[in-house]
């Protein structure tokens, strides 16, 4: 079964790579939904009825309890959280890269910026659209699921062509 996947891997040294830097992205997911569930459950949770409006962040109270400053804070700590795991994991076991931080954080920090904003910007949009159909809990988590599906289509090109070469 080895030599099938080994013998797979040098066929395909493109898609192996994809499928491993998703696979490994996992730890980070892991990390986002744990340090997202403790900050909007309580970290953070004494600002959940605190309506949070910055410039294009939009976060307001739900009916529900959810949303506000709470969740404004919470999708920014697990942001955080899981790209430090992520960097450490997919220069290490994806790329194997041996790139000088120093020389690389900047971008990496460019990148995980742009798909910051876009990762702290959306889930509103998407708890309001899916808060329709399914409770505040889950249009949270699909929320978040939204926001990986976006990092995924930024960080992999970067993180190929540009951060770990």
């Amino acid at each position: 079964m080895i030599q099938a996947i080994e013998k797979w891997k040098e066929k395909h040294p493109d898609l192996y790579e994809f499928i491993l830097f998703n696979i490994m992205s996992n730890v980070a997911t892991i990390t986002n939904f744990l340090v997202l569930a403790l900050g909007t459950g309580f970290l953070f949770r004494s600002f959940a009825q605190t309506p949070f409006h910055w410039f294009i962040f939009d976060y307001p109270v739900k009916a529900s309890g959810d949303g506000g400053l709470c969740g404004f804070l919470g999708f920014l700590l697990a942001y955080v959280c899981a790209q430090i795991v992520n960097f450490i994991i997919q220069k290490k076991v994806v790329f194997g890269s041996d790139c000088q931080v120093t020389k690389v954080l900047p971008w990496y920090l460019l990148t995980v910026t742009i798909a910051g904003i876009i990762s702290i910007w959306l889930p509103p949009h998407v708890m309001e659209f899916t808060g329709a159909y399914v409770n505040g809990t889950i249009a949270t988590y699909l929320a978040n699921f939204a926001n990986i599906v976006v990092q995924v289509l930024i960080n992999y090109p970067m993180m190929k062509f540009v951060i770990m070469k």
